[in-house]
């Protein structure tokens, strides 16, 4: 029986104290000894020691691992043409499907969509009045890489704004799935 269940009964922690007291011997010494190279505390009545500053470690340009994937990143895309201004829902989803193509052209690819996907997150984007984005929605999160779902947000945000709206009938929202290759490369579902 070990000291957990013998601890159960009265008896079970009478002889299980002085095994528990030996531990935390042990214990407290291999911490005070891990100590020994720490500074001492100060007297009682000494002025306070000045804090010393501790100057953090230069990180390598390079902190990616061997068994870290790499993931494509899109440059800032500047010369986005302005949206149209979206006459139905349907043509609002195309247009923003067409935008994150534009806005993402590292990361994204129009051909034949392969049999097996690395990951599929699927996002609902709502609106404000002038096509800005005022919240995006996860429906769906990929079980497999799920670094995708922050590379799927980051794409709306740069191919936003998707349009003015306002003529449209509420809620201003459209839904997109993206359909991630191998290459961490998305393909948005609306023009497969």
């Amino acid at each position: 029986m070990s000291c957990i269940e013998s601890a159960v009964s009265d008896a079970g922690v009478r002889s299980c104290l002085p095994r528990v007291a030996l531990f935390m011997g042990v214990g407290l010494a291999a911490l005070l000894g891990g100590c020994s190279n720490s500074p001492s505390l100060p007297k009682p009545g000494a002025a306070p020691a000045q804090p010393t500053q501790v100057r953090p470690e230069p990180v390598p340009a390079d902190r990616s691992s061997p068994a870290a994937p790499s993931v494509p990143q899109a440059p800032k895309v500047t010369g986005l043409a302005p949206p149209k201004q979206p006459r139905t829902h349907a043509e609002l989803r195309v247009q923003a499907a067409q935008r994150l193509i534009e806005a993402n052209p590292d990361m994204t690819y129009l051909g034949e969509v392969p049999p097996i996907l690395l990951a599929i997150p699927v996002l609902e984007v709502e609106l404000r009045h002038d096509g800005s984005i005022k919240h995006i929605h996860v429906l769906r999160r990929p079980g497999q890489a799920p670094e995708t779902l922050q590379m799927a947000i980051d794409a709306v945000h740069r191919a936003a704004p998707f349009g003015n709206v306002s003529r449209l009938p509420e809620p201003w929202k459209f839904s997109e799935t993206f359909l991630f290759n191998d290459q961490r490369r998305f393909k948005p579902r609306t023009l497969d």
